[in-house]
């Protein structure tokens, strides 16, 4: 399906990956597997351009699909990141100061709450404005898409969310920028390694989220066709795929494929590739699917019919 003007005018790495020839791997993937993960992909991609169009629900034959939510293929149609990436546009000549409120918006998860506190800055009386609101608001103030490990800052003087973000995040912020301007396309498997040293707490989570946001708008930075980790929910995936190599060979192996009759997202008829990342998010997506089809796995149920 073609890409809408706006979501092409919003992401910078459209034209990386359209150009990106991504090398083959050896790594044989269990065939039968990788057919049901590409149907299982495509019908999503098939109900995501049924519901741009205007159709009316059912948007699928098939009951899970209808009935419970999943993540978009492509990461840069979910809503969330959409309303992030356009609340910073006019900040993204200003690397660090864009980078900084990234990561507070993938902390707190929730584009109401920011909407209702306000940005960070480097200005300490401005971070306090932005510390009172995001105090005072009554729960529930943050995302549940993300979990945030709060044992990992309770012994420090920044024990609360509210601290953590606030008042911490604007001193460590502008050395992961420096950092991370001086990268040139590495993966963001690589990128982990040498960030989070230098951030202090162990979020691996967020800083993956982070690193991705960074790829769509200064790809440059990094590559998501390179190497990617794999998160607990895609890993069962990549086991089933091929469970004598590792997650993150299967990934690549994924990315270097080119599935037939796939929905891509074009621009100008042109196809976007899958990357890395966008194959270990499907990982994480059919494995919810296999589970609900079982009857197990946490039933989020899709509302907006």
């Amino acid at each position: 399906m073609e890409l809408s003007n706006e979501l092409t005018a919003l992401y910078r790495h459209w034209e990386k990956h359209i150009n990106n020839r991504n090398e083959d791997r050896k790594v044989i993937l269990n065939r039968d597997v990788y057919e049901r993960i590409v149907k299982f992909a495509n019908e999503r991609m098939t109900i995501y351009e049924r519901k741009i169009k205007g159709d009316l629900p059912p948007f699928s034959t098939d009951k899970i699909l209808c009935n419970y939510r999943f993540c978009n293929i492509y990461r840069e149609l979910d809503r969330q990141t959409i309303a992030f990436h356009r609340l910073l546009k006019p900040y993204e000549n200003n690397f660090s100061l864009w980078l900084l409120n990234m990561l507070f918006c993938r902390f707190i998860c929730n584009p109401g709450t920011i909407s209702k506190v306000g940005l960070l800055n480097f200005e300490r009386s401005n971070n306090i404005k932005v510390f009172k609101k995001l105090s005072s608001l009554s729960s529930p103030k943050y995302g549940v898409a993300y979990i945030f490990p709060i044992s990992t800052i309770q012994k420090s003087k920044y024990n609360t969310r509210e601290k953590f973000f606030c008042y911490y995040l604007p001193t460590v912020i502008k050395e992961i920028a420096k950092e991370i301007e001086a990268f040139e396309s590495i993966s963001v498997t690589e990128a982990l390694e040498r960030l989070l040293p230098i951030f202090g707490f162990n979020f691996k989570f967020h800083f993956t989220e982070l690193l991705i946001d960074t790829a769509y708008q200064y790809p440059d930075k990094i590559d998501l066709f390179k190497r990617f980790p794999i998160g607990p929910g895609s890993l069962p995936t990549m086991n089933l795929l091929n469970p004598t190599q590792s997650p993150e060979e299967v990934c690549m192996s994924l990315a270097s494929t080119h599935p037939n009759k796939f929905n891509y997202l074009t621009i100008n008829g042109k196809k976007i590739p899958l990357s890395a990342e966008n194959w270990e998010g499907i990982g994480c997506e059919f494995r919810k699917y296999t589970n609900l089809n079982k009857g197990d796995g946490r039933k989020r149920l899709y509302i907006n019919k």
